[in-house]
């Protein structure tokens, strides 16, 4: 018989020590990878003073994302979830080992500072791959952690915890450009990175799932077949993928902070924080009080919100109406979140979990450094007020055709 009151426990999954284990190492490794990100956008316009050159760090890491993405999903499945995972976290401290490298003074006298960000861009590039095997490999091993009748809550606060660490990424990032400089940040990065693997490496080796190997494509094809055959997926992923594509006002924050704000890197931070923080609130209020009934409406309503709140934005000459804006955005976003979160975990089969996760991951990660590069090009070819504001109303016109094309995700309850 289920256990009942396990369901209705929305923190029932932190009474299983690994799942503790699992939480602590993905948020603290999430954090450094943050921290990175923010890090990153504030080093390449200081080097580079050019919007486009933010746009070209996104690219850079999401061709070869979205490259791996659908074989990444492959591999995940006939191989062990562990040893993998704790692979990537090696492979993604050697590489800030070399941005570390590219970050000392020597470097910084001796060589070009376009060359600088075109090194970066390169690193960047290999994140993007690593990205591609890690993502994924995170949310499949939720289901080998936790039982079933706990899943949904599971994922919940899996979602939760990736946004604290988001939140602290962001902000913390920021106030240690200001208090440490670039250099000595990447050595608090490494620290975390290292703290993370420590609490990942206690997890036990988990079985791995597919019992025949089919070919590459083929396999490949099962995972893409089964996203395109769950509607209620299908439809949460694209009005996700589309929203995020177009309102990517945070890969222009750097501009907004430098340029029209004037609030430097402490402000900078926080900036960069405010949606995560928004997007906190709402999976923690949602976690503790789900959606009961009509998620799909919610969904539409809330990325409708969203687009709203990027065109607040994008017109605020105002450091704390600037805050708001991007918090509300966060708020709205978090019920994307949750609702697509959620439908990922209860709908896929757990032998195609790294596949259709690696396809999720292609759409909506890979959407973020998309949405960044889309950013970047229209910033330089509007202006950068004009191009968020184009985001904003391209992401409400992307809902109300979404709206009619897609009945079933409107309809949509769990």
């Amino acid at each position: 018989m289920p256990d009942n009151t396990a369901n209705r426990n929305p923190y029932a999954a932190f009474k299983i020590p690994e799942f503790k284990n699992f939480i602590a190492g993905r948020c603290i490794y999430i954090m450094g990878l943050r921290m990175t990100s923010t890090l990153i956008g504030w080093w390449i316009y200081l080097l580079t003073n050019s919007k486009l050159a933010l746009g070209f760090v996104g690219l850079s890491e999401v061709i070869p994302a979205l490259s791996l993405a659908l074989y990444a999903g492959h591999y995940i499945d006939i191989n062990e979830k562990r040893r993998l995972l704790l692979r990537c976290i090696l492979g993604y401290a050697a590489c800030i080992l070399i941005l570390l490298l590219l970050s000392t003074g020597f470097i910084g006298t001796h060589v070009h500072h376009w060359t600088i960000a075109v090194l970066i861009c390169i690193v960047i590039g290999i994140t993007g791959a690593i990205r591609a095997f890690s993502g994924p490999t995170f949310s499949a091993m939720i289901s080998q952690i936790v039982p079933k009748n706990i899943l949904s809550s599971a994922a919940s606060i899996s979602s939760a915890t990736w946004l604290i660490a988001s939140i602290c990424g962001h902000a913390t990032g920021g106030f240690l450009i200001a208090w440490l400089g670039i250099n000595k940040t990447f050595y608090v990065i490494l620290i975390m990175i290292a703290g993370g693997y420590f609490f990942l490496s206690k997890l036990a080796i988990k079985p791995v799932l597919v019992s025949v190997k089919s070919r590459t494509w083929q396999s490949v094809k099962e995972g893409i077949s089964y996203v395109f055959k769950t509607k209620e997926l299908l439809g949460a992923i694209t009005l996700d993928l589309f929203a995020v594509l177009f309102g990517g006002a945070v890969a222009l924050v750097p501009v907004f902070a430098k340029d029209i704000l004037n609030i430097g890197p402490i402000g900078f931070g926080w900036l960069n924080a405010a949606a995560d923080i928004g997007s906190i609130i709402t999976v923690t209020t949602l976690t503790i009080n789900p959606l009961r009934n009509k998620q799909g409406r919610t969904l539409f309503f809330a990325v409708a919100g969203f687009g709203l709140c990027i065109i607040l934005f994008a017109i605020s000459k105002v450091f704390w109406l600037s805050f708001a804006a991007l918090l509300l955005s966060g708020c709205m976003d978090g019920v994307s979140v949750i609702v697509r979160s959620t439908i990922l975990q209860l709908k896929t089969p757990d032998e195609l979990r790294g596949r259709v996760m690696a396809v999720n991951s292609m759409f909506i990660n890979s959407s973020n450094e998309l949405g960044q590069f889309e950013s970047g090009v229209a910033a330089k070819l509007l202006g950068t007020v004009p191009s968020v504001i184009f985001g904003g109303c391209m992401t409400i016109a992307v809902v109300i055709v979404t709206w009619f094309k897609a009945p079933s995700l409107r309809k949509m309850e769990y």
